[in-house]
């Protein structure tokens, strides 16, 4: 591992003038994903800041009709916490089923959405549910934020601070995911209530979460998990790594969606 300094911000503020100061600094939320590939060589970093003693990126609050959750807060505290369990079931259950106990209780939601690992689970309940990312200079819609493999909507120095979800929606999660990892070799998000209609939203059988359209188009049309099962999903632009080809991916996309229509409560 190449050598790093480090600094430990108390506040929001402090934190964003480290990261435009210093030269090579970066954040470092739960660090699942940046300190493994330090530790390989994979990147090189100048100064970590760490966000983790800053109170004000942490908790679940409830806003009339919208769920706010700090983007430091726990992927094992957004599987238990009863605020989201009562209005958004379909994230919970995501979020409990995130790699390991280990790994959710040192991961965070802000982590995972701003690294936008393909295989991923958070970013198909952000598109499915619509949600907006709030960052220290702006608020950014799901459906613009993430970009590609690795890639978001995110400028320099720019940090997740919350995300926010409306609560006027039903919603599921089903995923096949690998069985060391716990990744999503594909995971199927679908919500309903969206005054657009059902969406679905698909990680881990493409480079970049993406909504399976001709499904919703078939739950808007009053279809069921029949109707989902039956749509087959083209391998066409999907993965295939060793753990999977792309048609199995294709088909998983079906069955994931109406195994998840089946659970929407």
């Amino acid at each position: 591992m190449t050598p790093f300094d480090y600094v430990r911000p108390t506040t929001l503020f402090e934190a964003i003038e480290a990261l435009r100061e210093l030269e090579d600094a970066r954040p470092i939320a739960g660090g699942m994903t940046l300190i493994p590939t330090l530790k390989q060589g994979l990147a090189a970093v100048g100064t970590l800041v760490d966000l983790a003693h800053i109170d004000e990126l942490y908790g679940v609050r409830r806003q009339e009709r919208v769920i706010e959750i700090g983007a430091m807060t726990r992927h094992y505290d957004v599987a238990h916490s009863t605020i989201i369990r009562d209005a958004l079931p379909g994230l919970a259950t995501l979020a409990n089923g995130i790699g390991d106990l280990q790994v959710r209780n040192r991961g965070t939601i802000g982590g995972s959405v701003a690294n936008n690992d393909p295989a991923a689970d958070y970013p198909a309940a952000l598109v499915a549910l619509a949600a907006t990312i709030v960052t220290d200079r702006r608020e950014i819609s799901a459906d613009d934020f993430f970009v590609g493999m690795f890639e978001t909507a995110l400028g320099p120095d720019e940090v997740i601070t919350a995300i926010r979800f409306p609560t006027d929606r039903r919603s599921a999660y089903a995923k096949f995911n690998n069985p060391v990892s716990g990744y999503a070799i594909a995971g199927v998000f679908v919500a309903d209530g969206d005054p657009s209609g059902p969406r679905v939203a698909v990680v881990g059988a493409g480079s970049v979460v993406f909504r399976a359209t001709a499904i919703e188009a078939g739950l808007a049309a009053g279809g069921g998990a029949h109707e989902a099962r039956s749509i087959k999903w083209p391998a066409d632009g999907l993965i295939t790594d060793l753990h999977a080809p792309a048609a199995y991916r294709a088909q998983l996309v079906s069955v994931l969606a109406a195994r998840a229509v089946e659970k929407l409560i």
